[in-house]
């Protein structure tokens, strides 16, 4: 577990800057897990998002401060008015009426400032937490496509989210912590203040919590992260189960995984048992040096009292005071562990917030004019996700305004990684890739992304209903715009027989539709967006042969004035594109239409004389010579 955390977090803030960490020592696990208990740098980037609500935060230590003097000011009320009021005489009338009218405003102030105190705390927090998740959406939205390569985003959400949560946990409680050091050290002033012999008497027992206390902590953090790792471990041997629960059942495997997670489980299980011993063992401890400093204030007050030296109303007062002066002591305890966990928590999310933009508009990026000729061209094209081993080697090609253009090649030369360059998902290492004659990093994201739509081998729906995906990137297009695009690529047959049709609304991810109609709804989304520039990555690799040909008519319709470049493995559904770009081992081996090409008898002309389907049925030697002659 402790490895884990550390290369997730090696993972979110390395970016190219910072190798991951290795984990050295169960120091090294505390502070991964809980952190330091004040850390200066990250509460001044968490304040950053207080910072609006400063109003409501002053107003909630006000609320508190109240709240405290209400429950420091009630014992000495009731002292006053057993000493002063438990008369006959007018006097004492008097005093008790004063008493009754001290604790009614005070019981009122307490109710009061108690409300403020829930209603402002957790609308200030809630308001809080709203901006910070906010901002890590809008952030992660922007962050290059290089960071999410290398970092797992289930993990990473999933961090997010607890991390979250122990951030609303600190921001509601760290209020209350200023109200319990207040109280603590008014208890205390009070008892000095009302007798001091009786006052030391009674703080003896502090010590020996204090002894307690340093003997249990270290011993109970590390049962409670022993119980925390062995959870972690529990739900994501149980996550994993469920993900893979149809790969489990086809391997008739259901017996062993149960056996692993039952050992898991019970891990958890003696683990929480031990954390829940250290838990419970501070109850009975604080009761009894509750009951004990009790028993001193009796039998010391009480002897005291018989000797006239104290007021009855002074030993009540102090009983009073007993039983709330380890109240603040447990709950600053528990403080202690949450603003660590805090610590922690707000790193990992600053660390997100910091991840690097590598790809955003320059300075002077223009916009791309909504008439542009659509003519896409690659000047010497070098590119890596790892720099030092380019997957693209000094490619250079052109496509003319409204061709259509196929890139072949085996799994692995390039043809995706092309296609992302141009999207400008990644920046190029050497060379210009150029739309229209802008060089794609001098214009804006927004209208690249609007001047060139993908379809993409696995097509991603939305939760949502078809409409809604079909115009996803373009929101103001009505129903009839939507019926219009799904008739052309011929979608619109099956979306009628759904059960809302349109407005049938799609579970995760569109699990409901097969892989062919998930396709012919992107083909669709694709067409509404009435971009320029059209580029289908493998967008018929996964169907069946008969949605096939439906895509293959609707491709007519859909690359109709505009430019398109075609990502295939099969050679069938490229012969007619205006020309072919045959790319190997990250170069461009050869171009031309397939009329050309076939002359030209090179790779690909070998692959249709010899009957390959596909570029991935190439074998590893290449093809023999006289495989060709034969054929």
């Amino acid at each position: 577990m402790s490895e884990e955390l550390e290369v997730e977090r090696g993972d979110i803030r390395d970016n190219g800057r910072r190798p991951p960490r290795a984990v050295v020592g169960s120091h090294r696990i505390e502070e991964e897990m809980f952190g330091r208990v004040f850390d200066r740098n990250i509460v001044m980037r968490i304040w950053e998002f207080v910072r609006p609500y400063k109003r409501l935060l002053f107003i909630s230590i006000i609320a508190v401060l109240v709240f405290t003097g209400t429950q420091l000011a009630i014992p000495l009320i009731i002292s006053y008015a057993i000493d002063n009021g438990l008369t006959a005489d007018a006097a004492g009338q008097t005093a008790l009426r004063t008493a009754m009218i001290a604790f009614v405003i005070a019981t009122g102030l307490n109710y009061g400032s108690t409300w403020v105190q829930e209603s402002v705390v957790g609308k200030a927090a809630e308001n809080v937490l709203f901006d910070i998740r906010t901002a890590m959406f809008s952030h992660l939205q922007d962050v290059s496509l290089s960071f999410m390569d290398k970092t797992e985003v289930g993990r990473l959400m999933s961090r997010l989210q607890g991390d979250v949560n122990a951030m609303q946990e600190f921001l509601e409680t760290s209020v209350l912590s200023v109200g319990d050091i207040v109280l603590l050290f008014g208890i205390i002033i009070s008892m000095l203040w009302l007798n001091v012999p009786l006052g030391l008497l009674t703080l003896c027992v502090l010590p020996v919590l204090f002894l307690v206390r340093i003997v249990w902590l270290p011993r109970a953090r590390t049962a409670f992260m022993a119980a925390h790792e062995a959870n972690s471990v529990t739900n994501g041997a149980l996550a994993e189960a469920i993900h893979g629960v149809r790969t489990v059942q086809s391997m008739d495997r259901q017996s062993i995984n149960f056996d692993l997670y039952n050992d898991k489980a019970l891990a958890t299980l003696h683990a929480h048992r031990t954390a829940s011993k250290f838990a419970q063992v501070m109850v009975p401890i604080v009761d009894s040096l509750t009951g004990i400093a009790m028993a001193v204030v009796v039998v010391v007050g009480g002897t005291m009292v018989l000797g006239q030296q104290l007021e009855v109303g002074v030993m009540v007062a102090f009983l009073f005071y007993i039983q709330r002066f380890f109240d603040p002591i447990r709950s600053l305890t528990m403080q202690y562990s949450v603003m660590q966990r805090a610590m922690a928590s707000g790193q990992r999310l600053i660390d997100v917030l910091d991840v690097r933009v590598d790809i955003k508009d320059a300075p002077n990026a223009v916009d791309l004019p909504h008439d542009m000729d659509g003519a896409v061209e690659f000047r010497d094209v070098t590119f890596g996700y790892n720099p030092a081993n380019p997957v693209l080697k000094n490619v250079s090609f052109k496509v003319n305004p409204g061709e259509t253009v196929a890139l072949v090649g085996p799994t692995g030369s390039g043809k995706s990684s092309a296609m992302s360059l141009l999207k400008r998902f990644y920046d190029v290492q050497d060379g210009q890739v150029l739309v229209s004659g802008h060089d794609v990093r001098d214009v804006s994201q927004n209208s690249l992304g609007r001047e060139i739509a993908m379809v993409l081998q696995e097509p991603y729906l939305f939760s949502g209903t078809v409409i809604e995906n079909i115009r996803f990137n373009k929101t103001d297009a009505t129903k009839q715009d939507v019926i219009a695009a799904a008739k052309a690529v011929g979608a619109h047959d099956f979306i009628v027989t759904l059960p809302e049709g349109y407005e049938t609304v799609m579970g995760e991810r569109g699990g409901a539709l097969s892989l062919g109609q998930r396709q012919l709804i992107s083909f669709a989304r694709a067409l509404i967006a009435d971009a320029r520039i059209l580029v289908l990555d493998e967008a018929t690799a996964s169907i069946d042969s008969y949605t096939e040909m439906l895509i293959q008519k609707a491709l007519v319709t859909l690359l109709t004035g505009r430019t398109g470049l075609v990502i295939a493995h099969r050679l069938a559904t490229i012969r007619n594109a205006d020309k072919i770009i045959v790319l190997q081992a990250g170069e461009v081996l050869e171009q031309g239409n397939h009329d050309q090409l076939m002359a030209h008898n090179g790779l690909y002309a070998q692959l249709n004389n010899v009957n390959y389907s596909s570029f991935d049925d190439l074998p590893e030697g290449g093809i023999d010579a006289g495989e060709t002659q034969k054929s």
